[in-house]
């Protein structure tokens, strides 16, 4: 069965010295991901003494990955669940790999029962092919029967990756499956070739850092504090257009959990599952969000990435985590966001920030 190899880090500037086990790493197209800001990031972090670390907010997993690489006991957390599948793939798993009889199961199983087919009749016409709707229901059926915890977060990360990698401009907002065909080869292969290569790409992704690092999926402050450091990228207010991530990633969400638990918008175009509410993401409600935050964190040192772009702004965040901290130090770096592969994507010039307190 061919496979396919896949530079990840090819936006890393190669003066800059990562942890080798970063080239490894799926990148994972996501609104907001500090995949480019990722050596700066690497060399604050590399200033702090710290053993543990928790990344609040995991989303892509590319910070948690970091952690990881740098040899720290790594627990990631995420509201959303498919982001926890991403680093129980790739984060708490150090050993776990599909092996070719795994891969043989997963491409040959059939979803063959109603509840099993649910892919197919749900999101019928919109954002992929009957063959490759029916392809992502047999390829659950085939997640169902693996027994190992981490094998089946490598199939379906594998999966979520593969969904995305075929969804021009990695969103879930636009229903027509064949628009946007631009002659991309992410938009000529199919869902089980998508797959199969991912599959290759998670397995080079394992490595152990004789840690046992952890992940869940829970509410913020329902984490467990006691971590040396703890890293935070939370959703915040834009001073324009809006960040719901649930908007632009219902299927994913959905489809790390076979919908699972979710509410479904049937009268949506889209088939969009509900908000879950976060208080950071509305002004009523973020400032006594991140106070609560940091008051939570209190016993770790903080550092918050944030933006220029966001309510509130800096002054006020650093005034809030002196309420809780002795010293707050403020990093900048000029940052250009590439969201998407529209025009207006090239606009986001904005300054990103490292704000730590200790």
């Amino acid at each position: 069965m061919k496979t396919f190899s896949e530079p990840q880090l090819s936006l890393i500037s190669e003066t800059t010295k990562l942890p080798d086990e970063i080239a490894n790493f799926p990148r994972f197209r996501y609104m907001g991901s500090k995949f480019r800001l990722l050596p700066w990031i690497h060399e604050t972090l590399a200033e702090i003494g710290f053993e543990t670390a928790t990344d609040a907010f995991s989303g892509s997993g590319v910070v948690s990955y970091l952690l990881k690489a740098m040899g720290k006991q790594v627990r990631a957390n995420d509201t959303l669940a498919f982001p926890s599948v991403l680093t129980s793939a790739t984060v708490a798993n150090n050993a776990t790999r599909l092996n070719a009889p795994d891969l043989e199961l997963l491409l040959s199983a059939k979803a063959r029962s109603q509840s099993e087919q649910f892919i197919r009749k749900t999101y019928e016409g919109i954002f992929y092919t009957p063959e490759e709707l029916s392809c992502l229901d047999d390829l659950w059926s085939g997640i169902r029967q693996l027994e190992s915890p981490f094998k089946r977060a490598m199939a379906l990360a594998a999966l979520l990756r593969s969904a995305i990698k075929r969804q021009p401009r990695g969103l879930f907002t636009i229903s027509d499956p064949t628009r946007y065909q631009d002659g991309r080869r992410d938009l000529q292969l199919n869902i089980r070739e998508h797959f199969i290569e991912q599959v290759a790409i998670y397995n080079a992704a394992v490595f152990s850092n004789g840690q046992r690092n952890s992940v869940t999926s829970s509410d913020v402050f329902h984490v467990n504090p006691g971590s040396d450091l703890v890293y935070m990228d939370p959703p915040y207010v834009p001073l324009a257009d809006d960040n719901c991530y649930i908007k632009r990633y219902h299927f994913l969400e959905g489809l790390a959990c076979y919908w699972e638990g979710k509410e479904l918008m049937m009268h949506t175009k889209v088939r969009k599952i509900v908000k879950p509410f976060t208080p950071f993401s509305y002004r009523q409600t973020a400032l006594e969000a991140f106070d609560r935050l940091f008051r939570h964190f209190s016993d770790s040192i903080q550092v918050l990435s944030y933006s220029s772009n966001a309510y509130p702004d800096l002054p006020t965040l650093c005034s809030i985590m002196r309420r809780y901290k002795k010293s707050v130090e403020v990093l900048e770096k000029n940052h250009r966001y590439h969201f998407g592969t529209h025009a207006a994507a090239k606009r986001n010039v904005v300054k990103e920030y490292l704000i730590i307190g200790s």
